[in-house]
């Protein structure tokens, strides 16, 4: 079940706000618990057992590791449960891979695994994990109540795609939390505001892409155009998607991190995964980055580790050699700067630290969506101008086509729309004037609900870009 859903939107969410409304606070925990067991069983009918094994594995491991902690019982709890996360991990996400490519490497013909990949467990299973490693580390208290464990571990509204919520960061609101009308407007606008951003606007960029993904040759123009609708769909989805748990969480009672602060306004590659999922690079800082000595055992060390985090960002991403890819070259990027591109981008002009930043960006999603490298090395010429070859004898079939021209004519304003909603102006400008009319705020909302509600009835399109992780 996805949020941008009727069954979701209509059946499933105004049922479980009821009930929950009605209960006693004490029961609460144990509503949203069974909750997002159904939400989550809706779709994975089958991998909820894994869900709760998950659950029961890390709620145990949490309760021995505080009772031994600092002993060899409690560092081995400790192991266990790290082993038994990316094992979990390892099995159901990776082993075809690692299967398919032993077979190549060495000849053999070992039946590759086809297992389906259980929905968002890269989310909670890096939850789970951070819980039992934070409890080690006397970060955050043990939780004794399974039940209160279990609402934590599979709350619906960041279960399947984040943002990735740490125990530490909620465990009192988990024990002790209120609820008001305030804080539920609040989570109620934000809520429709990522339901606009995925459906209104994420929809209709990747309806744009997918003209250019599957058209072949693709001129550069058409190919900067393509990949430029990629880019808004991956930050509307996403965005969108974190919006509006955050927002739930808010109607509920809790105060879930941001995970996204206009990144392509960024002026640099560093600057910029400080902006985008905020909540996975501060996991993996928290968690592999510092552990490994961060940035305190000299330059070279530091480079090391950065090597290490952004391969496994990119693993962690998918099951396919094309996000490995993907984060090593962004942390060449990153390595560069922290050498001595970043000095520069400092001091230099403004508008070339941001081209710089948009143009590795833009190259960098070509890595990422396409899984096969073939197509997507033809579609990386066709952005470069290389489609039919340097000595192409129509220069102009090469950079731009009729077919581009009619693409940007028909989606130019959504695009500068979408361009313009990657920068802090609007929400700047929005809340200033809504602040002053705040019936006009009610009445926009109303507004932009009735319109995503309208657009899901007339168009079946309704991709989720990390639905998949």
């Amino acid at each position: 079940m996805v949020f941008s859903s009727f069954t979701f939107l209509l059946l499933f969410l105004p049922l479980f706000l009821a009930v929950y409304a009605l209960l006693p606070v004490r029961l609460r925990n144990g509503m949203l618990f069974l909750g997002s067991l159904i939400f989550y069983a809706w779709g994975e009918p089958v991998y909820v057992t894994l869900l709760l094994f998950s659950t029961l594995v890390d709620y145990t491991h949490g309760l021995l590791v505080d009772r031994y902690r600092g002993s060899w019982i409690g560092r081995a709890a400790l192991f266990s449960s790290v082993i038994i996360n990316l094992g979990l991990l390892g099995v159901f996400k990776y082993s075809g891979l690692l299967v398919q490519t032993w077979n190549n490497l060495v000849g053999s013909q070992i039946s590759v695994p086809s297992l389906a990949l259980p929905i968002g467990i890269s989310f909670y299973t890096f939850q789970t994990m951070s819980y039992t490693l934070d409890v080690y580390g006397g970060k955050a208290p043990v939780q004794r109540n399974l039940i209160s464990f279990g609402a934590y571990v599979s709350m619906f509204p960041q279960l399947i795609a984040g943002p990735i919520v740490r125990y530490v960061s909620v465990h009192r609101e988990l024990d002790s939390r209120r609820t008001s009308a305030t804080k539920s407007y609040q989570g109620f606008r934000r809520f429709l505001v990522g339901l606009g951003k995925k459906i209104l606007l994420a929809n209709s960029f990747g309806e744009l892409w997918e003209l250019y993904r599957g058209y072949g040759n693709v001129s550069s123009f058409g190919g900067w155009l393509g990949i430029l609708a990629f880019g808004l769909q991956i930050y509307y989805d996403f965005s969108g998607y974190s919006d509006m748990a955050i927002g739930l969480g808010k109607i509920l009672g809790f105060s879930f991190p941001e995970n996204f602060s206009y990144p392509y306004i960024s002026r640099s590659i560093t600057e910029f995964w400080r902006r985008w999922h905020i909540t996975l690079g501060t996991w993996f800082r928290e968690y592999v980055y510092i552990p490994l000595g961060g940035n305190r055992r000299g330059q070279l060390c530091q480079l090391r580790n950065l090597l290490v985090v952004w391969a496994l960002t990119g693993i962690w991403h998918g099951a396919s050699w094309n996000f490995l890819l993907w984060g090593m070259y962004f942390a060449g990027f990153l390595i560069l700067e922290k050498l001595f591109l970043g000095k520069w981008l400092e001091r230099g002009p403004s508008l070339v630290a941001h081209g710089y930043t948009l143009g590795v960006v833009a190259l960098g999603w070509v890595l990422f969506a396409f899984e096969d490298l073939s197509a997507g090395l033809s579609y990386l010429r066709g952005m470069l101008g290389l489609a039919g070859g340097l000595a192409a004898k129509d220069l102009a079939g090469a950079w731009l086509t009729g077919f581009d021209l009619y693409q940007l004519t028909s989606f130019g304003p959504l695009l500068l729309l979408g361009v313009i909603g990657c920068t802090p102006w609007p929400s700047h400008r929005l809340g200033a004037w809504f602040g002053r009319h705040p019936w006009v705020e009610t009445l926009g909302l109303v507004t932009l609900g009735a319109a995503c509600v309208a657009w899901l009835s007339g168009d079946s399109y309704n991709p989720f870009l990390y639905f998949r992780f």
